[in-house]
């Protein structure tokens, strides 16, 4: 990989086109969400001092601003900062259905079978069933969901309290990361502040009901204060950790702190 130099004198229309080129490449499909609501003009004109002759230079600029974004962003997220709740005569209906495949590819989750596996940095990993998840103390709430592609929906979320969970088991909350694996393949993972904000909910119910497969059953985790490629659905397994642990759209190019 080439160092970053400054464009040479007298050559103004290379940076013109590694500029256009870099726009290009953000509005990609693959990274429709790569910077979309941190990534200014100002921070893709640096992108000009980039080898006009080495796309990989332009790679590692892009992911060098989004890792400076997750930065930015997490110092200025607020823990105790709510996001807005709304009545339920404004729920979405129906609520859209989001995934990396279709909905004819919704897993369908046994839950009578199904084992909630803990691992990393908690004192207690013994496996949860769902009827001690719904056991434990809920709550619930309607907040809008904010999908990275543009539209964004509003539903009713009841479940546990995560921070009450990861309290329960004994985690340990200075911990930098709480990871998810889940039942569809999906991977991905969260910063422990968000971890243990109020509203950050390990939905069990959609509209008081049970979380139909469509939306995640057994069980998602729902962060109004996160875009929508950070919910994950189907969640078999969580650990906590002091190493990256990246995520399934993260690891493509998408911002990781991904605040909403």
């Amino acid at each position: 990989m080439k160092r970053f130099k400054q464009p040479e004198v007298g050559a103004p229309g290379e940076g013109a086109a590694m500029l256009a080129d870099a726009i290009g490449r953000v509005a990609q499909p693959s990274r429709r969400a790569f910077l979309k609501r941190s990534l200014t003009l100002g921070g893709l004109t640096l992108l000009t001092g980039c080898a006009t002759d080495d796309q990989d230079s332009i790679e590692a600029a892009l992911m060098r601003i989004s890792r400076f974004n997750d930065r930015v962003q997490s110092l200025l997220f607020n823990p105790a900062l709510l996001a807005p709740t709304y009545p339920d005569a404004m729920i979405t209906e129906p609520f859209p259905f989001n995934a990396y495949y279709g909905e004819e590819e919704v897993r369908h989750i046994d839950g009578e079978a199904w084992r909630l596996e803990l691992s990393g940095m908690l004192a207690d990993r013994r496996p949860w069933t769902l009827a001690q998840l719904r056991a434990l103390p809920q709550q619930s709430q309607v907040t809008r969901h904010i999908c990275v592609e543009g539209w964004s929906a509003i539903g009713k979320w009841g479940g546990v309290p995560f921070s009450h969970f990861l309290r329960l088991v004994g985690a340990d909350l200075s911990a930098k990361y709480v990871g998810f694996q889940c039942g569809d393949d999906y991977y991905t993972s969260i910063d422990m502040a968000t971890a243990l904000h109020p509203q950050t909910l390990m939905a069990l119910t959609y509209n008081d009901q049970p979380l139909p497969p469509r939306y995640g059953f057994p069980m998602k985790l729902r962060m109004p204060t996160k875009l929508g490629y950070k919910n994950p659905k189907h969640i078999q397994a969580i650990f906590v950790t002091n190493t990256y642990p990246g995520g399934y759209w993260e690891d493509q190019g998408y911002n990781w702190f991904g605040g909403s």
